[in-house]
Formats: C-alpha cells, sequence, structure tokens
C-alpha cells in the first residue's frame, strides 16, 4: 500500500509550505497484543515545508488502537496521537534510517506512517492503568468484582512441614562448621 504525494510545487522553493489532512486506512499496523484496524481511518495532518535537503513533514497521526489487555485480556480500543518529523530527499534510499525518498517530486507517507505507529503501539497494553487482571486461582476477571473463590486450601501431604520451626533452638548459637 502506498500513499503518495505530489511535491513538485515545493521543491526548490526553500520556505514555501502545503497543509495536509488526510484521513486513510493503512493495513499492518500491529503488534502482538495491539493493532490499528484496517477498516478505521488514520487521521493525517502534516505540514510540507520546502528545505534546501527536500521536503520536511512534520505534524501528527492520529487513530485507534484496539488490543487485548494484557493483564485480563478483555478486548478495548484506546486513542492515539504520535508527533512525526521527517526529512524526504532526494536519492535517500528506501531503507535509510534518517531520511525517506523523495522520487521524481513524488513522496509516499505509508513508510513513515508506518515507521512511527507501530513502535508506537503498547507491547504490553492495558484497557486502564489501575487494571487488577485476572484471579491467579480461577481466571476471574478481578476489575468485575471480588473473586468467588474458596479460601486457599494447604495440600495435606505437606501438613507435616506446618509444625517444622526454623528458629535457632537455645543454646545452640555455634557455628554448624565448627565440631
Amino acid at each position: 500500500m502506498t500513499i503518495p504525494l505530489d511535491v513538485r510545487d515545493l521543491i526548490g522553493h526553500p520556505g514555501d509550505s502545503r497543509d495536509v489532512h488526510l484521513a486513510e486506512p493503512v493495513a499492518g499496523l500491529a503488534t502482538e497484543l495491539a493493532s490499528v484496524p484496517e477498516d478505521r481511518t488514520l487521521a493525517v495532518d502534516l505540514v510540507l515545508e520546502s528545505v534546501v535537503e527536500g521536503v520536511l513533514v512534520s505534524g501528527r497521526l492520529t487513530g485507534v488502537v484496539v488490543g487485548s489487555c494484557a493483564r485480563c485480556l478483555m478486548a478495548f480500543e484506546q486513542p492515539f496521537d504520535v508527533p512525526v518529523q521527517e526529512l524526504f530527499a532526494p536519492g535517500a534510499e528506501p531503507d535509510d534510517e534518517h531520511e525517506y525518498p523523495l522520487v521524481e517530486g513524488h513522496l509516499d507517507l505509508e513508510p513513515m506512517i508506518r515507521d512511527a505507529v507501530v513502535p508506537s503501539l503498547p507491547f504490553a497494553p492495558l484497557c486502564r492503568p489501575d487494571c487488577l487482571g485476572l484471579c491467579e486461582r480461577c481466571g476471574g476477571n478481578r476489575n468485575l468484582g471480588e473473586c468467588a473463590c474458596p479460601p486457599e486450601t494447604t495440600d495435606v501431604r505437606w501438613s507435616a512441614l506446618a509444625s517444622l520451626s526454623l528458629e535457632p533452638a537455645e543454646g545452640a548459637g555455634g557455628d554448624a562448621r565448627s565440631g
């Protein structure tokens, strides 16, 4: 997928600028637990500025991220707002990490969008900051109320250890190695 823009009117005119406002769906913006739905549009609000080196693109990318909470596994949606500022330059290679290619007066916004949005997606997304997660015994969602699990019981096979005291005995203050 590409999001091409014709910027021939800006090339060679340092100081000139143009606002660009787009609403485009972009496929493949995802991590393991969070993604930008392919059927939702991503708002692209940019200023394209002609500079000696090429075209400086700056602005904001906004949209919605959907995911599965890393604590309670519930699905959620959250808005995101990512700032961008990147240089598109003639002669830049597609795999250049400092600038994007400007080819015959055209630039493609899609690689810049991908490079800005994907790293901003949460690695361990939470439905809310104070998510209580799941009960470790029954798996119930603790955000929905107190867990109804019975109190934890001790395995009877370990009951003989309940009377064991790990406190040092009276008069046994010597070093165990001396003997």
